[in-house]
């Protein structure tokens, strides 16, 4: 008996070790990555409008993956915003793309190509969205857009999305009650006063497209008060990802004259598809996280990229790659 007991706890003592060096491998596979070669090839990373923070962001994320990950060629692609960028990573015209999470779940919602595909890879930082008139315009809130010239964004932009919503929830139609126009951020600013009576941008604070015309005191910033965005809320959808904030006084301090501007936000996304490789993901996901502070330098809003709260993609599941670098750095 003493024997075959023996026997026993032998068996079971080699299954524990077992069982211990395949514990210790799985650890070994999460955390060994750093330590290899940084994967190489080529991405399509899609971006946004000259003199939008989208593209400022894209390029000097592009700068700290070419200094860790120097084999990965990285080709910037300008855009009309969030949602031609969703467009394309979800058709695969681009493998990585900024988006607002409002656009992100519009084309979900609606079922379009390539929808399923789409995975998370980091909350980035939140669009304020900005009403902006010339300092002397009578305009003083959402409604009194009505019969207006108003700049609401290019058609695929993020921004055009956001515009229709606030003017719909404000009473006006964005097709009939006010004269529309497709300007962005890059044309939009310099043409207030002659042409425009007002423009619609939602970007990180401060945008360089508004910054330099803010500091010289030559446009207002018309406020977008709670009672609207509980309005969008009652609409139900996407408009769930708008939160009611208010625009700090530090943003544009040439312009806002130490007032906070009521106003909404969104969640901008950094997205890509399921079936783009893992590793190469979960390295982009690392650089993005350890570059918070090198960009955030150039571009404000990007110092609260966090990785306690990048991990919060909704409405996109987590790519695997980027799971598998959230899971080695928590605590």
């Amino acid at each position: 008996m003493s024997h075959a007991l023996s026997r026993i706890g032998r068996r079971r003592a080699l299954r524990g070790a077992a069982a211990g060096l395949v514990t210790l491998g799985l650890l070994l596979w999460w955390l060994a990555p750093w330590s290899e070669e940084p994967p190489g090839g080529s991405i399509k990373l899609s971006t946004g409008t000259y003199a939008g923070v989208y593209q400022k962001y894209g390029k000097l994320l592009r700068t700290s993956l070419a200094e860790n990950m120097p084999d990965l060629r990285v080709r910037l692609d300008t855009s009309d915003g969030s949602q031609e960028n969703v467009r394309r990573v979800a058709s695969g015209e681009a493998d990585f793309a900024i988006a607002a999470a409002d656009a992100v779940a519009t084309y979900r919602q609606s079922g379009r190509p390539g929808a399923d595909g789409l995975r998370g890879v980091a909350r980035l930082y939140d669009d304020y969205v900005q009403l902006v008139v010339a300092p002397g315009s009578g305009i003083r809130s959402v409604a009194d857009l009505e019969g207006k010239r108003v700049a609401i964004g290019p058609p695929k932009s993020g921004v055009r999305l956001i515009a229709n919503q606030v003017l719909e929830a404000a009473g006006i139609d964005p097709e009939t009650d006010i004269r529309p126009s497709a300007d962005g951020i890059d044309t939009g600013p310099e043409r207030l006063g002659h042409g425009l009576d007002a423009l619609f941008w939602s970007g990180g604070l401060p945008t360089d497209g508004l910054r330099a015309l803010a500091e010289e005191g030559a446009l207002r910033f018309v406020p977008i008060g709670a009672d609207l965005v509980a309005e969008l809320h009652r609409q139900g959808g996407a408009t769930r990802y708008y939160r009611a904030t208010n625009m700090p006084e530090s943003a544009y301090p040439g312009s806002q004259m130490g007032a906070t501007v009521p106003t909404m936000a969104v969640s901008n996304l950094l997205i890509t598809r399921a079936d783009v490789d893992a590793r190469l993901t979960e390295w982009l996901t690392r650089v993005v996280l350890k570059s918070r502070d090198d960009i955030g330098e150039r571009v404000h809003s990007a110092q609260l990229v966090d990785v306690r709260t990048a991990i919060y993609t909704d409405p996109l599941r987590l790519h695997d790659g980027a799971r598998r670098y959230y899971r080695s750095v928590k605590p």
